[in-house]
């Protein structure tokens, strides 16, 4: 039997597996190869930061300011816009819809096509300003620059592997993705410094080298990707199919919303950081240390978001919204208690942590500080980000995505009012910001258990 055949009855069966029987195995499978990579994938980016901090400060610093609007575009096309396609795929599968699912993929494509290419213009045009506006000038801001306008370049590439990526998992795929990124980190780890540094005849790049090697392996990915899906030997596969625009609305419907969450995400963390730095440069590498640790539980909260994602639209598409409540159940409670068990290590023990990155007396105060005040928050830190994912598998994202406007207004707002105009302390920031994460938590809490992020309550 061919592989276009067999297609159906894989996606039947993962429609089975999670509609039926116990929910915690379908969410182990679903979620524990998306975990393994995207720590890998963080491993490897530490070790991007350690080559590049061998070119000196001035590499250091212009890859520190381009870092934040790389990390807004692989969170919106993996997290935001990835959720809404994830989100529609599933639902599409859920009702037996398999030909909607293989058409969905290809409105993902075209919608990676046109965005990645905005994403690329602006970055390639307002660059200078950007960087300018972050306060870089001089030497920074030309390493910024040569390394930005390679890696932006492979933006198309990054949207068409991660939206694809998405649209797999939300057919129950999580192997062909994981194996992708595998392939990344297997490339990356030696291509990075071989193309920065050099080696024998081959002259090293500088920075440069940096961004051209992931636009080498993004470009590289995104052929074999599509090839795969081409040859249906995945659980979809990508055929020309009439632009619908009732296609790209469910997409769109959930990925507009999901972006903003994202965008709204980063903006807090620029202000409190900003409001951080207010106390000095030591209150500012402490909060740094500090706050790298929510980072770093991301992985696992993702990897876990993904498949209830995917389960949750699956019940939702088939009707079943008893049993997606369920899930989001277990899947927030198991989130909410890792979260938890961290973040009690950390506040009773925080030199676990920094004492990895600093000896420095101030530095190491001003992390714990803040690292025991919100290390408490972290389940509902967690708690509202698995919610996230909920809303957008049964495709009422509207409430969840209030919630991260209220957690934006408490903690870049009232954060940047309580610092700057009523002259608060670094403990009233840390407590300002915990207290964001709790208020976005209740009021996820709130909609969910009020029906609000049901179609059918």
């Amino acid at each position: 039997m061919s592989a276009v055949a067999l297609r159906p009855e894989r996606q039947q069966d993962i429609r089975s597996a999670v509609l039926d029987g116990p929910i915690l195995p379908p969410l182990a499978r679903l979620s524990l190869p998306t975990i393994a990579v995207l720590v890998a994938q963080t491993v490897v980016g530490v070790a991007e930061t350690y080559y590049v901090a061998r070119l000196g400060s001035d590499a250091l610093v212009g890859v520190a300011a381009v870092f934040p609007l790389w990390m807004l575009m692989t969170m919106m096309s993996a997290g935001g816009m990835g959720g809404g396609v994830a989100a529609a795929v599933s639902n599409a599968i859920g009702a037996g819809h398999h030909d909607d699912a293989d058409a969905l993929l290809f409105h993902a494509v075209v919608l990676a096509v046109l965005i990645g290419a905005g994403f690329s213009a602006a970055m390639w045009l307002a660059g200078p300003i950007i960087y300018g506006a972050l306060g870089l000038q001089g030497a920074p801001i030309d390493e910024a620059l040569r390394y930005s306008n390679w890696l932006f370049l492979c933006s198309v590439p990054i949207w068409t592997v991660n939206l694809c990526s998405a649209a797999l998992r939300g057919s129950g795929d999580v192997k062909t993705p994981a194996r992708i990124s595998l392939a990344g980190i297997v490339t990356l780890v030696p291509l990075s410094p071989l193309l920065i540094f050099g080696f024998g005849p081959l002259q090293g790049m500088g920075i440069t080298g940096a961004g051209v090697a992931v636009t080498l392996f993004y470009a590289a990915a995104a052929v074999f990707l599509l090839r795969l899906l081409r040859q249906g030997r995945t659980n979809l596969s990508l055929r020309r199919h009439r632009l619908d625009r009732k296609a790209f609305g469910r997409i769109l419907g959930v990925g507009l919303l999901s972006s903003l969450s994202v965008v709204q995400l980063n903006l807090a963390v620029v202000l409190v950081t900003a409001a951080a730095g207010h106390f000095g440069a030591e209150a500012l590498a402490g909060y740094g240390i500090a706050s790298r640790v929510e980072y770093l539980l991301v992985p696992v909260l993702f990897g876990l978001g993904s498949a209830v994602l995917t389960m949750v639209g699956t019940c939702t598409g088939a009707g079943d919204v008893a049993r997606a409540k369920r899930i989001a159940i277990v899947g927030t409670g198991i989130a909410a208690g890792f979260a938890g068990a961290v973040g009690l290590i950390l506040a009773a023990r925080p030199t676990v942590w920094l004492g990895l990155f600093t000896k420095d007396p101030a530095i190491f105060a001003a992390g714990s500080t803040y690292l025991r005040i919100m290390a408490i928050a972290y389940p509902a830190l967690a708690t509202a980000f698995l919610l996230a994912f909920v809303s957008q598998g049964s495709g009422r994202p509207a409430w969840t995505t209030i919630a991260g406007t209220v957690r934006l207004a408490i903690a870049g707002g009232l954060g940047w009012l309580a610092i700057f105009h009523l002259g608060g302390s670094y403990v009233a920031l840390a407590l300002i910001v915990a207290c964001s994460q709790a208020a976005a938590a209740l009021l996820s809490i709130w909609a969910f258990a009020s029906g609000k992020l049901w179609i059918r309550a």
